[in-house]
């Protein structure tokens, strides 16, 4: 890296009854091998133990550490942005770990490309103790691409993990931040950047390995499905809306098929007759043929 090119990156961890893991998400931000980083971290609201892990590490590492009442992902988020200083600004997930040289690389990226506002990497998931899962659901060996409006909201290429995204400020301040009224905030905020102009990268490179675990949100299928869908309908004048909007409704359709039979049906009430695809033919066996899966 430059010696010359070091802007201050901001990390916010948003932590949330994570006390088993929040230990090693912020220690894998203080291990970075890029040297200017402010970390912010905020409790919203844990009943577990995740504020005393937390101080522990405060008064050994001196980070900024706020606790308070619980207030939810994106106002925390926003919150913490208005009174970060960095001009590169990093989200990151309490239950997640962050690669060693992970900001190191991405600021290197970013440093000749005002094009980009969003750079992202590939993950590795791990499970609840940390072990990797097997090679083929890994997501590791995903090639570059580059992300325009389009691509995102029809989906034409891989999507960028959440724990991997680096924004540029002033791509989030054009767009005026999270929204607090979506709860699912990386697609949105994506879609936003995007839809302003700006690209998201993303780089083959691993740097993020993905906690999945009991609480993940993405297994709240109705909390899913209803942010989702709420975020393509602020974008309803793209000639393209009732594609997309179907297709996210198929998708969701076929997940829940044998796992919460009265969503699917309000799902595939939602589908009209011309909306219906193989997915759909798929997800109507498994409601109405398939043992109901515990989850």
């Amino acid at each position: 890296m430059s010696e010359t090119y070091r802007p201050l990156v901001t990390v916010i961890i948003a932590s949330y009854n994570h006390g088993p893991y929040i230990e090693e998400s912020i220690l894998s931000v203080l291990n970075q091998t890029y040297p200017n980083i402010e970390l912010l971290v905020v409790d919203d609201g844990s009943k577990d133990d995740s504020v005393e892990r937390i101080r522990r590490l405060q008064e050994q590492h001196g980070f900024d550490f706020r606790v308070q009442e619980n207030r939810g992902l994106t106002h925390t988020l926003n919150e913490a942005i208005a009174r970060s200083r960095g001009e590169l600004i990093a989200p990151f997930g309490s239950d997640d770990i962050m690669m060693p040289d992970r900001l190191a690389i991405q600021v290197e990226y970013m440093r000749d490309k005002p094009e980009v506002g969003i750079c992202a990497g590939n993950i590795e998931l791990i499970d609840s103790q940390g072990n990797l899962f097997p090679e083929k659901r890994q997501r590791r060996d995903v090639p570059f691409r580059r992300l325009d409006f389009d691509d995102m909201f029809l989906e034409r290429k891989p999507y960028p993990p959440a724990p991997t995204l680096l924004f540029r400020r002033e791509a989030l301040e054009k767009v005026g931040g999270f929204d607090p009224q979506i709860r699912l905030e990386d697609l949105l905020i994506e879609l936003k950047v995007t839809h302003a102009g700006y690209f998201i990268d993303g780089l083959s490179v691993v740097m993020a390995r993905y906690r999945k675990h009991a609480t993940n949100s993405y297994k709240n299928h109705r909390f899913m499905i209803d942010n989702i869908l709420r975020t393509y309908a602020l974008f309803s004048d793209h000639p393209s809306y009732d594609e997309v909007r179907y297709r996210a409704i198929n998708s969701m359709f076929i997940k829940v098929a044998n796992r919460d039979r009265a969503l699917a049906r309000e799902l595939l009430a939602q589908l009209p007759l011309k909306a219906w695809t193989r997915r759909t033919l798929r997800g109507l066996a498994r409601l109405y043929f398939s043992p109901l899966e515990k989850h």
